[in-house]
């Protein structure tokens, strides 16, 4: 038996799996998507069980000291009591630093590794700080601390070009969603339905008898309120959801400005399913788009998903660093020109690759193909696990992929880690992320044929496909990303023939492996997809192989800032070269006089000595002589190229690059993902 093609157009599927999913995202049941997340899956050991341990005993366990230090839960005690004036901080948008650590909190508590002192301490948080949320809220349902305690005399909802308040009554959904979808409890889902339903009354079309007809600036409820949906089984506000989506472009206040006023910055300059490129804002933009796909999905909205296919093949062409981080833009934290991908100068902002996962994610649940989840293992491993320390106390707004030798801290770039911002939407961003991530890893079909493997960790993948096998499991041992065995042990066979499908990653397309249960034992492979079909016995073992030699990458020729440049990556990382990592170089020279010697393989070494032990990998450079000190040369760093070009000088080094996501965790100094060769 061969895996069914998936339809070329989205459309219901029939029979459902029963088991609704209990992570960020719920399709319904008549969604019209190829994949469900349905499947349960766990990270038992390995690498990302070690990044969501020191989330959860470090990130997530300094949260609320940490907003209390930012003025975050003193701004909702003095809406809760009523109090104008004293509020702490700038920003309208406060209160989605709370939320997002509640997000984060009820992840980590619906975890079976979170042992009992650790859920007893993040109930009391979350019972706390849910009660102040209840006790701030206004009797119409609405609640934001900025506008009860600093600008009470505002109407609400009159500064959509940078209030937030949508944007933060999305925030509050999502958690209160998590906190039921883990636990049970619903009186922080009773505080987001009301604010919901003041929203509704509040928002509609011109004509439709509601005082508002607009948009919030800085997108994020589309989605969360799809999701409340979801989880409510209204339809009420999917179809909200679907009203602001559809009523951008022209919806909000005309500045004629430029920069962060320009239409463009909110997404505001065409209607979504018109626009041909992602522009402005990143977060906000793909905000938009992972609201959009939830629509599509849900109501079969052609028009929608041609849209956001085109948008983020848009995007991924043009538009993302090797990384998987997005925006080039400092000024305006924003997505830049076509190819203009600059590196020194590289905004990819944390959250901004937080969003490009929640997008992507969405993308492979709604059309079932394999790039999608190939860039959400991109842009986890490098693009947002740079954004915290290695010892989950420290972050990253910006991440660039190049800091020069001798680099002084500009207004906007600042290359070092730090313990929180004062606009701190990075920080619980990364904390709810790791702490939802075993959601992330695998999927079932909408026939309920088949159980898909996304993303390797070592742990267990369960669900129930009512169309196949009834209730299947796995056992899945890995050392990925370092080592390049994926092993797969069927511990629920299921009560007939079912498919498991394994994605290989498209770095590894030439050259990957399988051992299978039986030598005759039958799987296809198609469009990232090895899929083997059969009656499953209990104990019967699969084996991915990946192809994990280093490689050197070369980007777009298009894309200016790298071009004559290499790329060092190995797996699914990329790596980068550190100032403190340099052997002793001659003449003074630093890491910007260094150039690759392509002609030398790249080699790889375990280093369990270095950044919490990591495989490192080597490349072969020497030093690029500069300009003459006498004449011209000495003072002018221009040249006619009649003098020639010289190459390289003196005798082959040695470097060593480090994972990309570890980098910035020692001492301050340069950095190099792209390196110029000879």
């Amino acid at each position: 038996m061969s895996p069914s093609p998936q339809p070329s157009s989205p459309q219901p599927s029939s029979p459902q799996p029963s088991s609704p999913s209990t992570g960020p995202v719920r399709l319904g049941p008549e969604a019209y998507a190829a994949l469900r997340p349905t499947a349960r899956a766990t990270i038992a050991d390995g690498f990302w069980a070690e990044r969501r341990r020191v989330n959860a005993e470090v990130s997530i366990a300094q949260g609320p000291a940490r907003l209390a230090k930012a003025g975050n839960l003193a701004n909702l005690r003095r809406a809760a009591d009523g109090e104008t004036g004293g509020y702490q901080g700038w920003a309208p948008f406060q209160d989605s630093d709370v939320h997002k650590w509640l997000e984060a909190a009820a992840w980590q508590l619906g975890d079976p590794a979170t042992g009992r002192e650790a859920a007893a301490e993040l109930t009391d948080h979350i019972t706390e700080i849910t009660a102040l949320l209840a006790r701030a809220q206004q009797d119409s349902g609405y609640l934001n601390s900025y506008y009860q305690v600093a600008k009470p005399e505002v109407p609400h909802f009159s500064e959509p070009l940078w209030g937030h308040e949508l944007y933060t009554a999305g925030h509050l959904i999502q958690a209160a969603v998590a906190l039921r979808r883990t636990t049970g409890r619903s009186e922080l889902l009773d505080t987001a339905v009301r604010f919901a339903d003041h929203i509704a009354d509040t928002f509609g079309p011109e004509g439709s008898g509601r005082p508002v007809d607009g948009v919030d600036g800085h997108p994020e409820v589309e989605t969360a309120l799809v999701e409340l949906a979801r989880e409510t089984g209204v339809d009420r506000y999917t179809d909200l959801a679907r009203y602001f989506v559809d009523r951008r472009g022209g919806a909000l206040p005309a500045t004629g400005g430029k920069g962060t006023d320009r239409p463009g910055y909110s997404q505001d300059h065409a209607a979504l399913r018109e626009a041909t490129a992602v522009t402005g804002h990143a977060v906000r933009q793909l905000y938009l788009l992972a609201g959009a796909a939830d629509i599509a999905a849900e109501t079969g909205d052609e028009g929608l998903r041609t849209a956001v296919e085109r948008l983020w093949a848009e995007m991924a062409a043009r538009q993302t660093y090797l990384t998987g981080g997005v925006g080039a833009h400092h000024a305006d934290e924003g997505f830049g020109q076509p190819y203009e991908l600059p590196n020194d100068r590289s905004y990819c902002e944390t959250c901004a690759a937080i969003a490009s996962v929640h997008f992507s994610w969405r993308m492979a649940l709604l059309t079932g193909e394999a790039r999608y989840s190939d860039l959400v293992e991109r842009t986890l491993y490098n693009g947002v696990l740079c954004g915290v320390s290695l010892s989950g106390d420290r972050y990253l707004y910006d991440n660039p992929l190049h800091v020069r030798d001798g680099h002084a801290d500009q207004e906007g770039v600042t290359p070092r880690r730090v313990p929180w911002f004062d606009c701190a939407c990075c920080p619980p961003n990364v904390m709810r992320m790791l702490a939802s991530l075993p959601h992330y890893l695998a999927a079932t079909t909408a026939d309920g044929t088949e159980l898909q493997v996304h993303q390797y960790a070592s742990g267990t993948v369960a669900a129930r496909l009512p169309g196949g096998g009834g209730e299947v499991a796995l056992e899945v041992r890995t050392n990925y990303p370092w080592g390049d065995r994926v092993e797969f042990t069927v511990t629920g066979a299921g009560d007939g023939p079912w498919t498991l499908a394994l994605r290989v990653p498209h770095w590894s397309e030439d050259g990957w492996s399988v051992w299978l249960p039986s030598r005759n034992a039958p799987y296809s492979y198609a469009d990232g997809w090895l899929r083997l079909t059969r009656t499953w016995e209990v104990g019967e073992v699969v084996v991915l192989m990946l192809d994990m030699k280093p490689r050197l990458t070369l980007a777009d020729p298009r894309v200016d800032a790298a071009r004559g440049c290499v790329a060092i990556e190995r797996g699914p990382l990329v790596h980068c070269v550190e100032g403190v990592d340099l052997p002793p170089l001659p003449d003074g020279a630093g890491l910007d006089d260094l150039v690759v010697d392509t002609r030398a393989r790249p080699r790889d070494a375990e280093r369990p000595d270095l950044l919490g032990g990591v495989t490192a990998v080597t490349a072969t450079a020497r030093v690029r002589p500069r300009p003459a000190a006498d004449g011209a040369g000495g003072w002018w760093p221009y040249r006619p190229v009649t003098d020639g070009v010289p190459g390289p000088a003196g005798e082959p080094i040695t470097v060593t690059a480090i994972p990309y996501y570890a980098w910035a965790n020692r001492e301050d100094g340069p950095m190099r993902v792209w390196l110029p060769v000879i």
